[in-house]
């Protein structure tokens, strides 16, 4: 089976697990996906959302921090898409029920107010092109039922299902300095300092639209980036989550 092959007969596979949240890998080829398959993949699975009407409302940048950075490789960044709709304002309401396999980590979400694009970015120019950050979290959907190979992983999207956004602040933080916090139903779940966790997220900024560039695609004004999770926890049920960001602020997602 030559590449493309390989790459075209997984898309539909990969399309329907985002279409239902399970993705059973274990009769398939998908151990032989590289992270590069696996990105135009996923990049041929966006395509189908956007054909469908779906808006394209930024993106993920992958193995930045804790126990998955490098995972892939020593600075190997992989995207993952974040779809317009799936972009909630914090204190927003999800059904437990909506996302099979949801998890929930704090990130931080980054806007463009420029365009960025090239194959040469810089983290000054990344630093120029964001307008804002906020407190955030990823939402997660663990699909996988079977192997997962990095570019199986990759080509999932990175189990991105969506985001929450709280409100935006000036970028000039002292981002080493955090002390992140994660909580349910006013419970203290997990703490975590930024500094020696997670990459300089304007180098993973450019990071990002260098890679971008590679599969023909740019940051546009007006996107939205997260940067990496701070905290991860699987959700088992309903709840209310809030993620505190110190002097970034705090976001907060009710679970029904």
């Amino acid at each position: 089976m030559t590449v493309n092959t390989q790459i075209e007969t997984n898309v539909e596979p990969f399309w329907q697990g985002l279409q239902t949240g399970q993705l059973d890998t274990s009769d398939s080829d998908t151990e032989e996906l590289t992270a590069d398959d696996g990105q135009h993949i996923q990049i041929a699975v966006l395509d189908k959302w956007q054909q469908q009407g779906a808006a394209l409302g930024g993106y993920k940048v992958g193995l930045t921090s804790g126990q998955a950075r490098n995972m892939f490789g020593q600075g190997v960044r992989p995207f993952g898409f974040i779809l317009q709709d799936r972009i909630l304002a914090s204190a927003a309401n999800l059904e437990y029920s909506s996302v099979v396999g949801i998890g929930v980590e704090n990130e931080l979400v980054f806007r463009l107010g420029s365009t960025l694009a090239g194959d040469n970015i810089s983290r000054a120019d990344a630093f120029a092109a964001i307008d804002g950050v906020a407190p955030g979290f990823e939402i997660n959907q663990m699909r996988f039922r079977g192997a997962i190979s990095q570019g199986a992983r990759i080509a999932d999207n990175l189990s991105q299902w969506g985001i929450v956004a709280g409100e935006f602040q000036n970028k000039n933080q002292d981002y080493d300095k955090l002390t992140v916090q994660l909580s349910c139903d006013q419970t203290l779940r997990q703490t975590v300092n930024a500094e020696g966790h997670i990459d300089n997220h304007f180098d993973s900024i450019a990071a990002l639209a260098n890679r971008l560039h590679r599969f023909g695609k740019r940051l546009e004004k007006g996107m939205y980036v997260i940067t990496g999770s701070f905290t991860r926890q699987k959700v088992i049920g309903t709840g209310d989550w809030l993620g505190d960001f110190g002097d970034i602020g705090q976001v907060s997602l009710k679970i029904t």
